[in-house]
C-alpha cells in the first residue's frame, strides 16, 4: 500500500501540470458562469428594488402554539419573478457594494413590517459590515423617527462568521443600538470559532444554536451534550436561546427539555412571503 502510495502521489504532480497546460474543466467554466450570471441578476434585483421578505415563525419551547417573534428572511426575484435562494449567491456579495444595499433593503422592508404590524416582534438579518454602512444606518434612523415603537420590536441577526470579520465595530454598534431597545441575536452559533471571550464582550440578546446540532437530537445523545452546554453558556451571559432547524416533533420535545427557550424550523412552519401572523397570534416574551 505504501509503494501504490508513492507511485500516486508522484503521479500526482504531472496531472496538476496537464490540468495547468489545459487550464480549466469545460464543468468549472460552466460553473464559474452560472455563478457570475447569478451575481448579476441579483445585483440588478438589487438596483431595481426586485426583493420581498418571506417569514418564518419562532415558537416557545414550552408552548409551542405561542409565536414569539418572525424572522424575515430576505428573497431576490429574477426576471421570470423566480426566487433565487440566497445560498447561491449569499457569499459572492457578501464584500460587494450590492451586499450592503440588499441589508438595506431588507431593513427597509423590515421596519415597514413593524409599522404596520403592531405588537409583531421581527427578526432582520444582516452582515457586520453593513453595521457601519452611512446608508444603512440612514435606513435605520429614519424607520425610528417615524415610529417610536419599532425599535423595541426590531431584533437584528448577526451571523457568527460575520461578527467575527469585525468584532470590534460589531460591540460599539451593539452597545449604540441596545439602549434604543433593538435586541440583537447572534445567529449559527457553533457553525464558526467564536472565541468565547467575546461573548461576553458582544453582549448578544439572543444566541441562535445552528442547525447542525439540531437535526436528529433526539436519538443524537453526543448532539443533546452539546446543545446543552450551549445553552448553559447562553444562560451564563443572560441569553435566549432559539434551536434552528427543529423539523420533527421528537426533536421539538427533546429541546424542550433540554431548556431551549424558542424553536424554529419547518416543523412549525415554512418560509412564506404571505405573513403568517394575520392568521396566527403573536405573543410578546422576548423582551
Amino acid at each position: 500500500m505504501e509503494t501504490l502510495a508513492r507511485e500516486h502521489k508522484g503521479d500526482a504532480v504531472p496531472h496538476r501540470a496537464i490540468r495547468r497546460t489545459l487550464g480549466p474543466s469545460p464543468l468549472d467554466t460552466a460553473a464559474q458562469q452560472r455563478d457570475q450570471n447569478i451575481l448579476h441578476i441579483v445585483e440588478e434585483a438589487v438596483r431595481h428594488r426586485e426583493v420581498r421578505l418571506a417569514f418564518q415563525p419562532v415558537v416557545q419551547a414550552q408552548e409551542q402554539g405561542h409565536v414569539a417573534f418572525y424572522e424575515g428572511l430576505i428573497r431576490v426575484t429574477d426576471p421570470t419573478g423566480r426566487i433565487i435562494p440566497a445560498g447561491q449567491f449569499i457569499d459572492s456579495i457578501e464584500e460587494r457594494e450590492s451586499g450592503r444595499l440588499l441589508d438595506c433593503l431588507s431593513l427597509e422592508h423590515g421596519l415597514r413590517t413593524l409599522s404596520q404590524n403592531p405588537g409583531l416582534r421581527l427578526a432582520i438579518n444582516l452582515s457586520a459590515r453593513s453595521i457601519g454602512y452611512p446608508k444603512w444606518r440612514k435606513v435605520l434612523e429614519r424607520g425610528l423617527s417615524r415610529d417610536g415603537t419599532v425599535a423595541e420590536r426590531l431584533i437584528l441577526e448577526i451571523t457568527e462568521a460575520s461578527a467575527m470579520l469585525v468584532p470590534e465595530l460589531v460591540v460599539q454598534a451593539m452597545r449604540d443600538l441596545q439602549k434604543l431597545g433593538i435586541s440583537f441575536a447572534l445567529d449559527d452559533f457553533g457553525a464558526g470559532y467564536t472565541a468565547l471571550r467575546y461573548l461576553k464582550e458582544f453582549q448578544f440578546d439572543i444566541l441562535k444554536i445552528d442547525g447542525q446540532f439540531i437535526r436528529g437530537i433526539a436519538t443524537d445523545t453526543d448532539n443533546q451534550v452539546l446543545t446543552r452546554a450551549i445553552i448553559a453558556i447562553a444562560q451564563q451571559f443572560d441569553m435566549f436561546t432559539v434551536a434552528e432547524f427543529v423539523e420533527s416533533a421528537p426533536d421539538a420535545h427533546m429541546l424542550g427539555q433540554l431548556g431551549v427557550d424558542f424553536l424554529q424550523g419547518y416543523y412549525f412552519g415554512a418560509p412564506t412571503v404571505e405573513p403568517p401572523w394575520q392568521t396566527i397570534r403573536t405573543s410578546k416574551v422576548v423582551h
